[in-house]
This record gives C-alpha cells, structure tokens and sequence, in this order.
C-alpha cells in the first residue's frame, strides 16, 4: 500500500542514489532491529519500529521515512477522522471478522505508536511491544477460527456423506421389504391353491370311498337275498 493511502504518517520520499545503505529489498512495516532498540534518538527508534521505504523509479532509486515529527491534539484527532472516513470509503463491516477493517485499525494503532515513539522512546517501543502481542494473539484465534471451520466442514460432510449413505440403505430396506412382499404374496397364492387343491382331492377321495361302501352295502344286500332264498324251504 502507497504510503499516501496508509494512516501511518510519512515524510516526503527523496533521491538516494548515492546513499551506502540503499537496499531495493521490501521491509515489512513492523521487523524488528534489537540494535536499534538500543540508540537514543527517537528517529532511530522510529525507523527500527517503522523501517523505510526503498523503491525504485526510472533511474533514481527513492526512500521514504516515517515521519519523526511531533503529533499534537490537532493530529490525533485529524487521524481519527481520516479513520472514520477510509472505514466508510472502503467498506468496512461493523460486525464480525473484517479484513478491511482490521488493516485500517492496524494502521492507526501503529501511527499512535509513531506519535509515541517520537515524543517517548521507551513507550513507544513498550507500545509496538504490545501491538506484537495482540497481533500474535489475533493471529492465533484467526487460525483456531479458520481450523474450527475447516473441521465444521469436514464434519458437514461427514454428515451429508453419512445422512446419503442412511438415505440409501433406507432405499435399499424399503426396496427389500416391497420384494418380501410380492414373494409372500404369491406365496399365498401358492397356499390358497395347495389348499383349495387338497380339499378337492378329498372331497373326490370320500366321494369315492363312500360310493364304495354304498355298492359293498348293495352287494351284501343281494347275497342276503340269495342265502335266504337258500335256506328258506319252499311250500
């Protein structure tokens, strides 16, 4: 981000062709230099919290310093105002976890620390000291966070794989009983026609054994007709 765009208060960039300690490589705004913790001026203490800007443009290689000029009433609240203002130019969210918003209060806590660290040194840095540590705690909740809905993720899906697999061995079960269902139904129907079958069978067999006896009973009739005739003497 141009530092024209950023909270933190910057100098003019200047012209650093001839200077030794030119370096073309990106500093990140909050590394630290233990030896510069050391120096007394404030504006060394400043560039150790607060390193500066090396670019390049054309043939002229620049820098830009965070600014080492005292803050007074006037600019902390002329920060809080521009504050207001970017949040509500880009966007920001009021409520919940907001990249745009956590960088622009970023960028006030570190100019605070720069007003800080230029009127006193030693609380400057016990300030930037502080930041490190919230920073460090946000990112470890970021990533609790990000963790938590990775395995809520993973957990969804676990369900949903779960609840498809339920769906089908439900589809499966209601398939099998319809099947169990047509089989003992003709099984039934089976049954109805063994049964009904047998019953005939024995309706034929008694039908058959009675016409049997009826003739026996006839037969005995006949031959106790011819034995009394027999052995009845004639007159």
């Amino acid at each position: 981000m141009a530092a024209s765009e950023s909270l933190l208060k910057h100098e003019h960039p200047v012209v650093v062709n001839d200077s030794p300690k030119v370096s073309l490589a990106p500093s990140p705004p909050h590394s630290k230099d233990k030896s510069g913790y050391k120096k007394d001026s404030s504006l060394h203490i400043v560039d150790s919290i607060f390193p500066p800007r090396y670019w390049a443009e054309g043939n002229d290689i620049w820098m830009q310093q965070v600014s080492s000029t005292p803050s007074t009433k006037a600019d902390v609240i002329q920060l809080k105002e521009s504050l207001d203002t970017k949040l509500q130019q880009r966007g920001a969210g009021q409520l919940g976890i907001c990249p745009i918003r956590s960088e622009l209060y970023s960028q006030c806590f570190n100019e605070l620390i720069r007003q800080m660290a230029v009127n006193c040194a030693e609380r400057g840095l016990l300030l930037f000291r502080i930041g490190e540590e919230i920073q460090t705690t946000v990112a470890t909740y970021k990533t609790l966070y990000e963790s938590s809905i990775a395995f809520g993720m993973r957990k969804r899906l676990l369900e949903e794989q779960g609840n498809a697999d339920m769906q089908k061995r439900i589809s499966d079960l209601e398939k099998e009983k319809e099947e169990l269902k047509m089989q003992l139904s003709e099984q039934r129907a089976k049954n109805d026609a063994s049964e009904k079958k047998e019953t005939e069978r024995q309706q034929q067999e008694e039908k058959k054994q009675s016409d049997e006896i009826q003739a026996l009973q006839r037969t005995k009739r006949q031959l106790m007709d011819q034995l009394l005739e027999i052995i009845t003497p004639k007159k």
